[in-house]
């Protein structure tokens, strides 16, 4: 595992649970409103933090800390992404994983083999708008597969958007509603302009929707009843 992250303790990232973060090095996409760049571009890339170390203190902190997330970057290009997930399971965790669902076969190993509990998906844009958003060769179809494998995988799970008013509008965020039609919970997340992969973005007119126009946009994915849940975060 190319670590090149870890906080100790979070109160908010898993739902109900007090939990580490592990942050992986390395992602597939290049969206320009990245927060964290220093998990993207190779070049800010600090030494990775060795795996044993994060065991070592983990295996301290049973009994203290309910669940481990493993977030990004991108954790699935994480080649032992599987066995460090499995570690972590021995150790009596519960575990969250954040992906941006472009390896649905790394998905559904995990789901299978019972050693992730929780799964939030970013889903960046409608399918037809993938590459454009992710700057990225990503298959679409890829995207819908995960999408449907986290819906019927029976785990708590979460799908999620960073709304950035310069390349989402309504009709966007009502596609991405219909295509997670069914699902448990949306997230609308709101884009912070301080941290970002391409800071050209922040040049951009009208980059941040303002608190009520996210609740706007909540309400019209409620209105369609596309999700059982939706809020702003």
């Amino acid at each position: 595992m190319l670590i090149g992250g870890f906080q100790r303790f979070s109160l908010i990232d898993y739902p109900g649970k007090i939990c580490a973060i592990v942050f992986t090095q390395g992602c597939n996409f290049r969206c320009p409103y990245c927060h964290n760049p220093e998990l993207v571009n190779p070049e800010l890339f600090e030494a990775p933090i060795p795996e044993e170390n994060i065991l070592s203190f983990l295996a301290t902190r049973r009994g203290k800390l309910d669940a481990v997330e493993i977030t990004g970057g991108e954790p699935t290009l994480q080649l032992d992404l599987i066995d460090f997930m499995s570690e972590l399971k021995k150790l009596g965790y519960l575990v969250k994983l954040d992906t941006n669902g472009s390896n649905p076969g790394i998905i559904s190993e995990a789901v299978e083999r019972g050693i992730v509990d929780y799964i939030a998906m970013d889903v960046k844009a409608p399918l037809e708008r993938y590459r454009e958003i992710t700057g990225s060769r990503v298959d679409p179809a890829k995207i819908e597969h995960s999408i449907e494998l986290i819906m019927s995988s029976g785990l708590n799970y979460e799908f999620r958007t960073t709304v950035v008013k310069s390349q989402l509008g309504k009709r966007d965020i009502l596609e991405i509603g219909r295509l997670i039609r069914g699902s448990k919970r949306y997230i609308l997340q709101k884009f912070v302009p301080v941290k970002v992969l391409d800071k050209k973005i922040l040049d951009e007119d009208e980059v941040v929707y303002m608190d009520g126009e996210l609740e706007y946009l909540r309400d019209a994915v409620k209105s369609k009843g596309y999700v059982a849940e939706c809020e702003v975060r």
